[in-house]
Protein backbone atom coordinates (compact mmCIF):
# COMPACT_ATOMS: atom_id res chain seq x y z
CA UNK A 1 0.00 0.00 0.00
CA UNK A 2 1.40 3.56 -0.93
CA UNK A 3 2.03 6.11 1.40
CA UNK A 4 -0.47 8.55 2.72
CA UNK A 5 0.35 11.98 1.19
CA UNK A 6 -0.93 14.97 3.33
CA UNK A 7 -1.66 18.16 1.24
CA UNK A 8 -2.20 21.44 2.81
CA UNK A 9 -4.33 24.37 1.54
CA UNK A 10 -3.10 27.74 3.06
CA UNK A 11 -5.94 30.70 2.20
CA UNK A 12 -4.52 34.04 1.12
CA UNK A 13 -6.38 37.35 1.66
CA UNK A 14 -10.06 37.68 1.65
CA UNK A 15 -9.25 33.51 1.92
CA UNK A 16 -10.73 31.03 4.47
CA UNK A 17 -11.42 27.10 4.91
CA UNK A 18 -15.10 27.33 5.20
CA UNK A 19 -17.38 29.88 5.70
CA UNK A 20 -21.33 29.89 6.06
CA UNK A 21 -21.53 25.88 4.81
CA UNK A 22 -19.16 26.98 2.09
CA UNK A 23 -15.59 25.01 1.13
CA UNK A 24 -13.62 27.61 -0.25
CA UNK A 25 -10.66 25.09 -1.77
CA UNK A 26 -13.65 22.89 -2.84
CA UNK A 27 -12.53 22.51 -6.12
CA UNK A 28 -8.89 22.60 -5.64
CA UNK A 29 -9.47 19.45 -3.20
CA UNK A 30 -11.70 17.58 -5.95
CA UNK A 31 -9.30 18.27 -8.43
CA UNK A 32 -6.21 17.02 -6.57
CA UNK A 33 -7.82 13.69 -5.00
CA UNK A 34 -9.21 12.81 -8.40
CA UNK A 35 -5.43 12.75 -9.61
CA UNK A 36 -3.92 11.06 -7.10
CA UNK A 37 -6.87 8.78 -7.33
CA UNK A 38 -5.79 8.11 -11.14
CA UNK A 39 -2.07 7.29 -9.82
CA UNK A 40 -2.82 5.04 -7.39
CA UNK A 41 -1.72 7.29 -4.61
CA UNK A 42 -3.58 7.66 -1.02
CA UNK A 43 -3.90 11.12 -0.17
CA UNK A 44 -5.44 13.47 2.49
CA UNK A 45 -6.47 17.17 1.88
CA UNK A 46 -6.49 19.66 4.77
CA UNK A 47 -7.47 23.21 4.89
CA UNK A 48 -5.45 26.13 7.43
CA UNK A 49 -8.03 28.47 8.78
CA UNK A 50 -5.87 31.03 8.74
CA UNK A 51 -7.29 34.51 9.66
CA UNK A 52 -8.05 36.90 6.38
CA UNK A 53 -5.45 39.70 6.49
CA UNK A 54 -3.90 39.17 9.80
CA UNK A 55 -0.34 39.23 10.02
CA UNK A 56 2.01 36.76 8.45
CA UNK A 57 3.65 35.30 11.89
CA UNK A 58 0.72 35.10 13.27
CA UNK A 59 -0.71 33.30 10.10
CA UNK A 60 2.25 30.72 9.91
CA UNK A 61 1.65 29.83 13.39
CA UNK A 62 -2.12 28.72 12.54
CA UNK A 63 -0.21 27.14 9.78
CA UNK A 64 2.09 25.42 11.98
CA UNK A 65 -0.33 24.14 14.74
CA UNK A 66 -3.09 22.59 12.14
CA UNK A 67 -0.66 20.34 10.46
CA UNK A 68 1.16 19.46 13.72
CA UNK A 69 -2.03 18.37 14.98
CA UNK A 70 -3.21 16.54 11.43
CA UNK A 71 -0.49 15.11 9.95
CA UNK A 72 -0.13 12.55 12.41
CA UNK A 73 0.49 9.53 9.88
CA UNK A 74 3.74 8.46 8.01
CA UNK A 75 4.17 10.26 4.40
CA UNK A 76 5.06 13.37 2.85
CA UNK A 77 3.53 16.74 3.17
CA UNK A 78 2.60 19.03 0.43
CA UNK A 79 1.86 22.43 1.18
CA UNK A 80 -0.16 24.77 -1.50
CA UNK A 81 -0.55 28.06 -0.76
CA UNK A 82 -2.96 30.53 -2.58
CA UNK A 83 -1.79 34.82 -2.50
CA UNK A 84 -0.02 35.00 0.74
CA UNK A 85 -0.73 31.67 2.19
CA UNK A 86 2.22 31.33 -0.12
CA UNK A 87 3.84 33.65 1.97
CA UNK A 88 3.06 31.51 5.28
CA UNK A 89 4.24 28.66 3.82
CA UNK A 90 7.77 30.03 2.88
CA UNK A 91 8.09 31.38 6.24
CA UNK A 92 7.33 28.52 8.39
CA UNK A 93 9.85 26.46 6.55
CA UNK A 94 12.03 28.74 6.89
CA UNK A 95 15.10 27.72 9.21
CA UNK A 96 16.45 31.14 9.60
CA UNK A 97 12.79 32.12 11.29
CA UNK A 98 11.26 32.75 14.63
CA UNK A 99 7.82 32.66 14.22
CA UNK A 100 7.07 31.87 18.15
CA UNK A 101 6.17 28.43 17.86
CA UNK A 102 7.29 25.65 20.56
CA UNK A 103 9.90 23.47 18.32
CA UNK A 104 7.41 20.64 19.20
CA UNK A 105 4.56 21.86 16.70
CA UNK A 106 7.48 22.02 13.52
CA UNK A 107 8.47 18.85 13.62
CA UNK A 108 6.86 18.02 10.77
CA UNK A 109 8.44 20.27 8.70
CA UNK A 110 11.16 17.61 8.23
CA UNK A 111 8.61 15.37 6.08
CA UNK A 112 7.67 18.37 3.96
CA UNK A 113 8.27 17.09 0.14
CA UNK A 114 7.26 20.49 -1.96
CA UNK A 115 5.39 23.74 -1.40
CA UNK A 116 3.63 25.10 -4.19
CA UNK A 117 2.76 28.59 -4.02
CA UNK A 118 -0.39 30.22 -5.94
CA UNK A 119 -0.06 33.71 -7.63
CA UNK A 120 1.54 34.70 -4.42
CA UNK A 121 3.38 38.27 -3.99
CA UNK A 122 6.96 37.34 -3.05
CA UNK A 123 8.15 40.77 -4.25
CA UNK A 124 5.00 42.12 -2.89
CA UNK A 125 2.13 44.26 -4.42
CA UNK A 126 1.93 47.84 -4.50
CA UNK A 127 -1.89 47.06 -4.09
CA UNK A 128 -1.20 46.93 -0.83
CA UNK A 129 0.03 50.04 -0.24
CA UNK A 130 -3.25 51.48 -1.70
CA UNK A 131 -5.14 49.39 0.57
CA UNK A 132 -2.83 51.22 3.72
CA UNK A 133 -5.00 54.82 2.24
CA UNK A 134 -8.01 55.57 3.55
CA UNK A 135 -10.06 55.20 0.54
CA UNK A 136 -8.21 51.87 -0.34
CA UNK A 137 -9.42 50.34 3.34
CA UNK A 138 -12.43 51.00 2.00
CA UNK A 139 -12.39 49.31 -1.32
CA UNK A 140 -10.81 46.11 0.88
CA UNK A 141 -13.81 45.71 2.94
CA UNK A 142 -15.56 46.13 0.06
CA UNK A 143 -13.43 43.71 -1.93
CA UNK A 144 -13.95 41.02 1.25
CA UNK A 145 -17.85 41.78 1.17
CA UNK A 146 -17.86 41.36 -2.31
CA UNK A 147 -15.96 37.65 -2.36
CA UNK A 148 -18.07 36.29 0.44
CA UNK A 149 -20.93 37.44 -1.51
CA UNK A 150 -20.39 35.84 -4.60
CA UNK A 151 -18.74 31.97 -3.05
CA UNK A 152 -20.82 31.77 -0.20
CA UNK A 153 -24.17 33.09 -1.22
CA UNK A 154 -24.22 32.62 -4.94
CA UNK A 155 -26.50 33.39 -7.66
CA UNK A 156 -29.37 34.39 -5.39
CA UNK A 157 -27.79 36.77 -3.34
CA UNK A 158 -26.32 38.64 -5.99
CA UNK A 159 -29.43 39.57 -7.53
CA UNK A 160 -30.35 40.65 -3.86
CA UNK A 161 -26.84 42.49 -3.88
CA UNK A 162 -27.58 44.08 -6.69
CA UNK A 163 -31.28 45.43 -5.79
CA UNK A 164 -29.58 46.62 -2.56
CA UNK A 165 -26.86 48.37 -4.40
CA UNK A 166 -29.29 50.65 -6.62
CA UNK A 167 -31.31 51.41 -3.73
CA UNK A 168 -28.11 52.97 -1.60
CA UNK A 169 -27.11 55.23 -5.39
CA UNK A 170 -25.26 52.74 -7.19
CA UNK A 171 -21.69 51.74 -8.23
CA UNK A 172 -20.43 55.12 -7.51
CA UNK A 173 -22.17 55.93 -4.41
CA UNK A 174 -20.63 52.73 -3.28
CA UNK A 175 -17.34 53.27 -4.35
CA UNK A 176 -17.38 56.46 -3.35
CA UNK A 177 -19.12 56.76 0.02
CA UNK A 178 -17.54 55.39 3.49
CA UNK A 179 -17.25 52.48 5.48
CA UNK A 180 -20.90 53.32 6.86
CA UNK A 181 -22.56 53.15 3.33
CA UNK A 182 -20.59 49.25 2.92
CA UNK A 183 -21.90 48.40 6.35
CA UNK A 184 -25.45 49.33 5.30
CA UNK A 185 -25.26 47.46 2.31
CA UNK A 186 -23.76 44.72 4.09
CA UNK A 187 -26.23 44.56 7.12
CA UNK A 188 -29.08 44.40 4.11
CA UNK A 189 -27.38 41.30 2.81
CA UNK A 190 -26.90 39.33 5.68
CA UNK A 191 -30.81 39.73 6.43
CA UNK A 192 -31.55 36.78 3.73
CA UNK A 193 -28.72 34.72 5.27
CA UNK A 194 -29.76 32.29 7.91
CA UNK A 195 -28.68 33.26 11.72
CA UNK A 196 -25.50 30.66 11.41
CA UNK A 197 -24.22 31.72 8.49
CA UNK A 198 -25.01 35.81 9.07
CA UNK A 199 -22.45 35.29 12.20
CA UNK A 200 -19.88 33.68 10.46
CA UNK A 201 -19.98 36.25 7.82
CA UNK A 202 -19.91 39.41 10.30
CA UNK A 203 -16.78 37.43 12.00
CA UNK A 204 -15.06 36.77 9.06
CA UNK A 205 -15.85 40.82 8.28
CA UNK A 206 -14.59 41.58 11.39
CA UNK A 207 -11.67 40.53 10.99
CA UNK A 208 -11.28 41.86 8.43
CA UNK A 209 -11.63 45.70 10.26
CA UNK A 210 -9.66 44.51 12.81
CA UNK A 211 -6.51 43.44 11.73
CA UNK A 212 -4.85 44.23 8.38
CA UNK A 213 -1.19 43.07 9.40
CA UNK A 214 -0.80 41.26 6.76
CA UNK A 215 -1.39 44.50 4.03
CA UNK A 216 1.52 46.49 5.02
CA UNK A 217 3.88 42.99 5.26
CA UNK A 218 2.92 42.49 1.27
CA UNK A 219 4.28 45.82 0.11
CA UNK A 220 7.25 45.44 -2.02
CA UNK A 221 9.35 47.62 0.34
CA UNK A 222 8.38 45.21 3.17
CA UNK A 223 9.11 42.04 0.95
CA UNK A 224 12.20 43.23 0.48
CA UNK A 225 13.37 42.89 4.66
CA UNK A 226 10.96 39.03 4.05
CA UNK A 227 12.69 37.43 1.46
CA UNK A 228 16.35 38.71 3.13
CA UNK A 229 15.02 36.69 6.01
CA UNK A 230 13.27 33.79 4.72
CA UNK A 231 15.56 31.11 3.49
CA UNK A 232 13.95 27.94 1.46
CA UNK A 233 14.32 25.04 3.47
CA UNK A 234 16.76 22.34 2.15
CA UNK A 235 15.07 19.30 0.89
CA UNK A 236 11.82 21.29 -0.02
CA UNK A 237 11.10 21.88 -3.75
CA UNK A 238 9.20 24.69 -4.45
CA UNK A 239 7.17 25.55 -7.28
CA UNK A 240 4.81 28.64 -8.19
CA UNK A 241 2.07 29.59 -10.84
CA UNK A 242 1.88 32.77 -12.16
CA UNK A 243 -1.43 34.42 -14.06
CA UNK A 244 -2.38 37.45 -15.40
CA UNK A 245 -5.67 38.70 -16.08
CA UNK A 246 -6.19 41.28 -19.36
CA UNK A 247 -5.90 44.60 -19.12
CA UNK A 248 -9.02 46.58 -17.69
CA UNK A 249 -9.67 48.27 -21.60
CA UNK A 250 -11.38 44.68 -22.32
CA UNK A 251 -13.47 45.06 -19.75
CA UNK A 252 -15.84 48.13 -21.74
CA UNK A 253 -18.27 46.08 -22.40
CA UNK A 254 -19.27 45.49 -18.58
CA UNK A 255 -20.68 49.39 -18.63
CA UNK A 256 -23.13 47.49 -21.41
CA UNK A 257 -24.06 45.23 -18.40
CA UNK A 258 -27.20 45.52 -16.81
CA UNK A 259 -26.34 44.18 -13.33
CA UNK A 260 -25.07 46.55 -10.98
CA UNK A 261 -22.86 43.48 -9.65
CA UNK A 262 -20.95 43.36 -12.85
CA UNK A 263 -20.75 47.14 -13.27
CA UNK A 264 -18.88 47.29 -9.58
CA UNK A 265 -16.76 44.44 -9.77
CA UNK A 266 -15.68 45.40 -13.16
CA UNK A 267 -14.83 49.27 -11.54
CA UNK A 268 -13.45 47.33 -8.38
CA UNK A 269 -11.42 45.14 -11.36
CA UNK A 270 -9.81 48.26 -12.99
CA UNK A 271 -9.33 50.31 -9.81
CA UNK A 272 -7.07 46.68 -8.33
CA UNK A 273 -5.42 46.33 -11.68
CA UNK A 274 -4.34 50.37 -12.37
CA UNK A 275 -2.44 50.24 -8.46
CA UNK A 276 -1.14 46.84 -9.34
CA UNK A 277 0.99 47.88 -12.39
CA UNK A 278 2.64 50.99 -10.12
CA UNK A 279 5.42 48.92 -9.00
CA UNK A 280 8.38 50.66 -7.65
CA UNK A 281 11.93 51.09 -9.39
CA UNK A 282 13.83 50.62 -5.90
CA UNK A 283 12.05 46.92 -5.38
CA UNK A 284 12.33 44.79 -8.36
CA UNK A 285 10.19 42.01 -9.16
CA UNK A 286 11.85 38.97 -10.37
CA UNK A 287 13.65 38.37 -13.79
CA UNK A 288 12.45 35.63 -15.35
CA UNK A 289 14.94 33.10 -16.95
CA UNK A 290 14.77 32.35 -20.41
CA UNK A 291 12.21 28.76 -19.73
CA UNK A 292 9.96 31.11 -17.20
CA UNK A 293 9.99 33.59 -19.93
CA UNK A 294 8.73 31.10 -22.84
CA UNK A 295 5.91 29.70 -20.45
CA UNK A 296 4.37 33.08 -19.82
CA UNK A 297 4.63 33.88 -23.07
CA UNK A 298 2.56 30.74 -23.81
CA UNK A 299 0.23 30.71 -21.52
CA UNK A 300 -0.50 34.94 -21.67
CA UNK A 301 -1.59 36.20 -24.43
CA UNK A 302 -0.42 39.81 -23.94
CA UNK A 303 2.76 41.81 -23.31
CA UNK A 304 4.85 40.36 -20.11
CA UNK A 305 6.03 43.26 -18.25
CA UNK A 306 5.98 44.79 -15.25
CA UNK A 307 2.73 46.29 -15.61
CA UNK A 308 1.00 42.95 -15.87
CA UNK A 309 -0.85 41.13 -12.77
CA UNK A 310 -3.96 39.39 -11.71
CA UNK A 311 -5.36 42.17 -10.69
CA UNK A 312 -3.94 41.95 -7.22
CA UNK A 313 -0.48 40.74 -7.65
CA UNK A 314 1.86 41.42 -10.39
CA UNK A 315 2.77 38.64 -12.34
CA UNK A 316 6.28 38.67 -12.06
CA UNK A 317 6.07 38.95 -8.45
CA UNK A 318 4.73 35.44 -8.25
CA UNK A 319 7.59 33.37 -9.34
CA UNK A 320 9.28 31.36 -6.98
CA UNK A 321 11.20 28.02 -7.14
CA UNK A 322 10.30 26.28 -10.48
CA UNK A 323 7.79 27.89 -12.62
CA UNK A 324 5.09 24.84 -12.45
CA UNK A 325 2.24 26.73 -15.01
CA UNK A 326 1.06 30.42 -16.25
CA UNK A 327 -2.39 31.33 -17.75
CA UNK A 328 -4.40 33.88 -18.28
CA UNK A 329 -6.60 34.46 -14.92
CA UNK A 330 -7.62 36.71 -12.04
CA UNK A 331 -6.96 36.16 -8.16
CA UNK A 332 -9.60 33.61 -7.86
CA UNK A 333 -9.99 31.77 -10.72
CA UNK A 334 -6.65 29.76 -10.22
CA UNK A 335 -8.54 28.36 -6.96
CA UNK A 336 -11.54 27.12 -9.03
CA UNK A 337 -13.36 30.60 -8.68
CA UNK A 338 -14.37 31.73 -12.65
CA UNK A 339 -16.87 31.93 -15.00
CA UNK A 340 -18.04 28.11 -15.44
CA UNK A 341 -17.96 27.42 -19.14
CA UNK A 342 -19.72 23.94 -18.54
CA UNK A 343 -23.05 22.50 -18.45
CA UNK A 344 -24.02 22.46 -15.49
CA UNK A 345 -21.65 25.37 -14.05
CA UNK A 346 -20.41 24.58 -11.09
CA UNK A 347 -17.59 27.26 -10.68
CA UNK A 348 -18.99 30.59 -9.41
CA UNK A 349 -17.07 33.90 -10.58
CA UNK A 350 -15.92 36.79 -7.74
CA UNK A 351 -15.50 39.15 -10.12
CA UNK A 352 -15.64 40.68 -13.70
CA UNK A 353 -12.65 40.37 -14.99
CA UNK A 354 -13.07 39.48 -18.57
CA UNK A 355 -10.53 36.74 -17.81
CA UNK A 356 -10.48 33.64 -20.22
CA UNK A 357 -10.06 30.95 -17.43
CA UNK A 358 -11.79 27.55 -18.38
CA UNK A 359 -12.32 24.29 -16.77
CA UNK A 360 -9.67 22.47 -19.09
CA UNK A 361 -7.00 25.79 -17.67
CA UNK A 362 -8.21 24.86 -14.04
CA UNK A 363 -7.31 21.37 -15.16
CA UNK A 364 -4.07 22.00 -16.89
CA UNK A 365 -2.86 23.83 -13.91
CA UNK A 366 -3.88 20.65 -11.42
CA UNK A 367 -2.05 18.52 -13.90
CA UNK A 368 1.45 20.54 -13.07
CA UNK A 369 0.69 21.00 -9.25
CA UNK A 370 0.08 16.93 -9.44
CA UNK A 371 3.14 16.30 -11.36
CA UNK A 372 5.12 18.15 -9.19
CA UNK A 373 4.05 16.63 -6.09
CA UNK A 374 4.36 13.36 -6.94
CA UNK A 375 8.00 14.67 -8.65
CA UNK A 376 6.52 13.11 -12.43
CA UNK A 377 9.05 14.54 -15.06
Amino acid sequence: MSRLHHVYFVPGLFGFARLAGYDYFNHLRLGIERRYADAGIRVSCEDIPAPPTSSLRYRSRVLAATVARTALHDGPIHLVGHSTGGLDARLILSPAANVGVDEGQLAWRSRVATAITVNTPHYGSPVASYFATVSGTRVLYALSLLTVISLTLGEPSLAIFSRLLAGIGGVDAFLGGDLKLVSRLTDGILRFVDRDGREEISQFLGKVRVDQGAIVQIMPEAMDLFNAVAEDRQGVRYGSVATAAPPPRSLRIARRLRSPYAMLTAAMFSTLYQFAGQRSRMYPYAKPTPRELDLLKVGIDHEIGDSISDGIVPTLSMLWGELLWAGEADHLDVIGHFHDDGDPAVHVDWITSGSRFTRQRFGAMLDAIVRFQLDQK
